[in-house]
Order: structure tokens, then C-alpha cells, then sequence
């Protein structure tokens, strides 16, 4: 007897490249899709009124996201949870309050010496001297049609004012970074109570699982995002001063400093930081070519860090359409400020994972991805 076992019948399998994608969800109903983007308009609309409060716990739990892996390092030496969520916050206010009094001094000579630099500045950017003469010319015909007593009189009062609003504005500032330290010390302290909860109110093991995976997956890819970026940021500010100091820039720290905080935004950051370097530049370095080169070695840092050693560390794990990303950094820098420019990036990583991670919402997710063989 023959022990040979029969061949397997022949299955035509399709080529991967042939295999059609799952399809997506899309809402069929009209009502659904309306009653989606009222809820979207109604949140945005409590966002931008609840500025104040809303802006320090989003500010707080991103935050909580770049500190966690060290409360892990932490929580791996035995350190108790409240008492190393407070030497983190200790040692991240120790920094910046570190960096403020540093940076303060020459910021306010910067500050100082600027008024009496523009006519130098006017002088050798003469393409510019032209339109400025309009302008001027056209505000001091503005000026006479008011009539110069009123203007007189509310230049009068102006000072008052501007020291009342700067006033305001501090102690905004110092409310909103009080709020925001005392929710990430919570935060942190809390660890995963809050997932634990929401894992137990889902009814099934499915949805439990989904929960936990959304929530890994967002603390690990944002984790790394903002590790990341704040390592590179580091380093591009780093050589943005030696930079500056070899070409003989006053007070290289403080610009290695700016260069850092730019960076946090992206594009629109370096475009302020292509300006700002042109404007120093051309204020104190000669001969004129020397002036230009504070900008085209910060555009080449940028270039550098930005468009090539940045997007490589982070192509396996964030591949966000770049037009997204600009229309993103515009509207929360519309709503927040400057901290919503900051925090429009991973705002709108979670955003994408979060999509990812729901059926429903997988199409508005594949919408905001990327080209993944972009550089």
C-alpha cells in the first residue's frame, strides 16, 4: 500500500497587491453627520470660552505624558508615587524658573537696545525704507484729520493702560501655571485610576480591551513624541548658541534658548525664529554678508533637525498630513494662543490614535494620516 498522502487541491490566491483595503465606516445618515458636527461646533465653542480652565488640565495632562516614563523609573526604585510625582514637578519648576532668571537679564538689554537699533536696521535693509516712509506718512495724515489733541490725549492715557494690561497678563500667567502644576501633581499621583475606572464601566471584554489599547497606544506614541522632540530640541539649541557665539552674537545663551522654544512649533516656530535671526543679525554683525549668516545657519540647523533626523526617529509612529498640521497649529493659536500652537501637535496625534482605535471614527482618522513614505 502506498503511505504517499494526496496533494492539496490548488487555491488561487490573489496577490497582496489585489486584496481590496477593509472598507471603512462611513455615517449613511444625514442626521447622524449633523448632529456630529453640531457636538464638534459646541465643544470647540466651550473650549474657546473656557480658556482658562480648560487650557491648564490639557497643558497638565500632556505634561503627564512626557513625565511618565521617568515616574516609571521611579516607581522601579520603590519611590513612592506622591513623593515622585513632587520631585518631578520640583525639578521640572527648578528649570524653568532656572531658565527665566538666566534669560531675563539679557532679554531685557535685547529689549532696550532694540528702539535704538532700527534706524540702523531701516538704513541697510533700504528695500524696506520706502514702504516704511508710506506708512509713516500715512498714519501722521490719519493723525492730523483726528486732530492732535485726541491723539495727544490718548497717548496720554495709553501708558496706564498698557501697564495695567501687562499686569493683567502676568497675573493671568501665574494662575494658569499655578493650575497646571497643581493638576499634573494629581495627575501624576493618580497613575491609572482613571483607566482603571473606565475599564470597569465598559460592559464588555471587548470594549475593556479596546479601552487599554487606545489608552497604551496613546501614552506610548506621545510619550515618545514629546521625548523625543524635546531631545532634538535640546540639541538644536545647543548648536544654534555655539553657532552664535563662533560668529561672535552677544549673549549666545539666550538665543540657544529661542531656538529651543521654536522649535516646539512647528513651522510656524522657525519661520519667527528665520526672522527674529535676520533682524539680530542685521542690528549687530558687519560686514552685511556676515549679517545674513545668524539666519542661514539657523535655517540650516533647522533643515537638518526638522526635515530629516526628526521625521526619521518618528515615521514608525506619527505620519500626520502636514496641511493638517498647519491648519491645526493656526486654529488652536486662534484659540489658546501661543499654548495652543504648542499643544496642537500632540493634540493632534491623540486625535488620530483615538479615531484609529474606533471603528466609527476610522475613516476621520485615515483622513488626518500621512504619506508614510515621506521623508
Amino acid at each position: 500500500m502506498s503511505t504517499d498522502a494526496a496533494p492539496p487541491p490548488e487555491v488561487d490566491v490573489p496577490p497582496k497587491a489585489d486584496i481590496e483595503p477593509e472598507e471603512m465606516p462611513l455615517p449613511g445618515d444625514p442626521k447622524t453627520v449633523f448632529l456630529g458636527a453640531l457636538a464638534i461646533m459646541a465643544a470647540l465653542a466651550c473650549a474657546y470660552m473656557a480658556r482658562e480652565v480648560l487650557l491648564p488640565i490639557v497643558l497638565a495632562f500632556v505634561l503627564k505624558l512626557l513625565l511618565q516614563p521617568l515616574m516609571r523609573v521611579l516607581a522601579r526604585v520603590r519611590v513612592p508615587r506622591p513623593i515622585a510625582a513632587i520631585v518631578l514637578i520640583v525639578g521640572l519648576w527648578g528649570v524653568l524658573v532656572g531658565l527665566g532668571s538666566m534669560l531675563s537679564g539679557p532679554a531685557q538689554s535685547w529689549a532696550h537696545r532694540l528702539p535704538e537699533g532700527l534706524p540702523r536696521l531701516q538704513e541697510r535693509v533700504k528695500v524696506i525704507s520706502g514702504p516704511l516712509d508710506s506708512i509713516k506718512g500715512t498714519l501722521a495724515h490719519a493723525k492730523g484729520m483726528l486732530g492732535s489733541p485726541a491723539s495727544g490725549a490718548a497717548e496720554t492715557s495709553g501708558g496706564p493702560d498698557i501697564q495695567g494690561a501687562i499686569l493683567s497678563g502676568l497675573q493671568t500667567f501665574a494662575s494658569e501655571f499655578f493650575t497646571t502644576f497643581l493638576v499634573l501633581f494629581f495627575l501624576l499621583n493618580s497613575g491609572d485610576t482613571f483607566l482603571r475606572r473606565l475599564v470597569e464601566v465598559m460592559p464588555r471584554f471587548r470594549d475593556k480591551r479596546q479601552v487599554i489599547d487606545i489608552a497604551w497606544q496613546v501614552e506610548s506614541d506621545v510619550s515618545s513624541y514629546l521625548v523625543t522632540i524635546t531631545v532634538m530640541n535640546l540639541l538644536v539649541g545647543v548648536a544654534t548658541g555655539v553657532a552664535m557665539w563662533a560668529l561672535g552674537l552677544q549673549d549666545p545663551l539666550l538665543w540657544g534658548a529661542v531656538a529651543l522654544l521654536l522649535n516646539y512649533v512647528p513651522i510656524l516656530g522657525p519661520l519667527v525664529g528665520l526672522a527674529t535671526f535676520l533682524a539680530v543679525g542685521m542690528l549687530t554683525l558687519d560686514p552685511l554678508w556676515k549679517a545674513f549668516m545668524p539666519m542661514v545657519i539657523y535655517g540650516a540647523i533647522h533643515v537638518l533637525e526638522g526635515e530629516t533626523i526628526t521625521p526619521m526617529l518618528l515615521a514608525r509612529r506619527f505620519t500626520l498630513n502636514p496641511v493638517i498640521v498647519i491648519v491645526s497649529l493656526l486654529f488652536w493659536d486662534w484659540m489658546w494662543g501661543v499654548p495652543g500652537a504648542i499643544l496642537a501637535v500632540p493634540m493632534l496625534a491623540i486625535t488620530k490614535i483615538l479615531c484609529d482605535g474606533v471603528r466609527p471614527l476610522a475613516a476621520f482618522g485615515h483622513f488626518l494620516e500621512g504619506d508614510k513614505g515621506g521623508g
